[in-house]
């Protein structure tokens, strides 16, 4: 008998071990890229604030409040993640919270790419009226907007939630993944984030195609900037494959709760990793990427301020 209860815990210890082991590795997986890239959105944030040029100018606003939103909504989809691999159950009030932050920040990615595409639009087809439509008074009147709609749908939620019957609330666990799936606020819920995403997308894919046929019905013209067309015509495409990201990103949960009822848990450990990576991380990413790379004024500063940042730590 004690032979078999030593085999026993053995065995035990050997699982916990092993489950651990995974756990870590899984862990480091989403972890270890999630902090690259938070550093160079970070160092990107820094860049766009470092110069006259960056802090003048309409377009680099705009970016900045989307790279803003999207490193916000990276580090809280991190925080979220780990404790979801490490099993942590929130109290359903501070998952209520990070949710509430969650819908604030992904709603602003969508908008600002309402408002981009229009720019851009402007600058080639009306480039004589362009610095009287597009100044830093109404740049900053679109901003404020976008945080006053993405607001508005927040505080839409909340009163949805309080209309929920609280003593239903105490009952209920958060498990694994905190989510807007996990708070279970009912259908009516449901239905409007439904409703509210579609609508957001539709508008936001509208402006972007509008701004692209035009870009394309400008660049025949013989008075228009071919050069300039030609890069716009490239950054909506961008705009459009950000977008399409940023849509991705809403079916991550869904399909995370659909897998979770018919894997085991490794096999769901492991596909909660691989969707995390590709439908949250990647679309956070893709602006510092496309903006950092692409755009001759800024990369020159960005690398700048990413070379200097590491020799620092080298030398330190």
């Amino acid at each position: 008998m004690v032979n078999v209860s030593q085999s026993q815990s053995n065995i035990t210890g050997e699982v916990q071990i092993v489950a651990s082991l995974r756990i870590i590795i899984i862990s480091t997986m989403s972890t270890v890229p999630s902090f690259i890239f938070l550093y160079i959105n970070g160092v990107m944030l820094f860049t766009l604030r470092s110069k006259p040029v960056f802090r003048d100018t309409c377009r680099y606003i705009l970016l900045y409040n989307l790279l803003l939103a999207d490193t916000v909504q990276l580090a809280q989809s991190q925080v979220q993640f780990l404790l979801s691999v490490c099993r942590v159950k929130l109290a359903y009030s501070l998952c209520t919270a990070l949710s509430m932050l969650a819908n604030l920040t992904t709603g602003i990615s969508p908008l600002t790419l309402v408002v981009m595409p229009l720019e851009r639009y402007v600058a080639v087809c009306f480039p004589l009226r362009h610095a009287s439509i597009i100044t830093i008074r109404n740049t900053t009147v679109a901003v404020i907007a976008i945080w006053a709609v993405s607001s508005l749908n927040n505080l839409t939620r909340v009163l949805l939630f309080l209309q929920f019957p609280f003593e239903k609330v105490k009952r209920l666990q958060i498990r694994d993944l905190c989510s807007n799936i996990a708070l279970v606020l009912g259908s009516l819920t449901a239905e409007y984030d439904r409703a509210y995403t579609i609508v957001l997308f539709v508008s936001a894919g509208v402006a972007a195609t509008f701004s692209y046929i035009g870009v394309i019905a400008a660049a025949r013209s013989a008075s228009t900037d071919k050069a300039l067309a030609h890069k716009a015509r490239n950054t909506l495409l961008l705009h459009l494959v950000q977008l399409g990201l940023s849509l991705s990103s809403t079916i991550n949960n869904p399909l995370i709760i659909a897998l979770s009822k018919i894997l085991t848990r490794t096999a769901f450990l492991w596909v909660q990793n691989v969707f995390y990576v590709c439908f949250i991380i990647f679309p956070r990413c893709l602006s510092s990427l496309i903006y950092g790379l692409r755009d001759q004024t800024i990369r020159p500063v960005l690398m700048y301020h990413l070379c200097c940042h590491l020799k620092a730590k080298i030398s330190g």
